[in-house]
């Protein structure tokens, strides 16, 4: 059994200590917005925040999130889930900015940009190609670029 704190909800869930996050959200806790993409880390799909810190769900086993705090899209705009169907700015940046095509991908592209601007409120181009390693097959990135530099323009 595995205590976990999810988008501010508390958790237990009884898998595997080597289970991956990613498939204890999907899975477990119906969080189906966090994607699958590689399983191995490369791609970004299924990014999450882990302790404030983007990380790959896939590569992060059900243990190593015990005690932390973990947010997934469904959370970030703080009201714990899409409920509240209130958006994040990147969120909103990202309609704006027409991002998504097929979208799959487009999750882990947020929570990726999210965490830069936490740590880095005003990115430069050099900070946000570092950041933003997510792989996205649509092509969108200088829409993301845009996207990103907007709401860091408003903070």
């Amino acid at each position: 059994m595995y205590d976990l704190n999810v988008n501010d909800k508390a958790c237990r869930v009884d898998v595997d200590a080597g289970t991956p996050l990613l498939w204890v959200l999907r899975d477990e806790l119906s969080l189906t917005s966090v994607k699958f993409g590689c399983g191995v880390g490369a791609c970004g799909a299924c990014t999450i925040h882990l302790n404030g810190q983007a990380v790959r769900s896939c590569s992060v086993p059900v243990e190593d999130a015990t005690g932390a705090k973990v947010v997934t899209i469904d959370g970030l705009s703080g009201g714990g889930d899409a409920s509240t169907g209130r958006l994040h700015p990147l969120q909103t940046a990202w309609i704006r900015h027409q991002i998504p095509q097929c979208g799959y991908c487009q999750s882990g592209m947020i929570m990726a940009a999210a965490a830069l601007l936490q740590k880095i409120p005003r990115p430069t181009d050099s900070d946000i190609d570092a950041a933003m390693t997510n792989l996205c097959r649509c092509g969108t990135y200088s829409r993301v670029r845009r996207a990103i530099l907007e709401v860091a323009s408003q903070a």
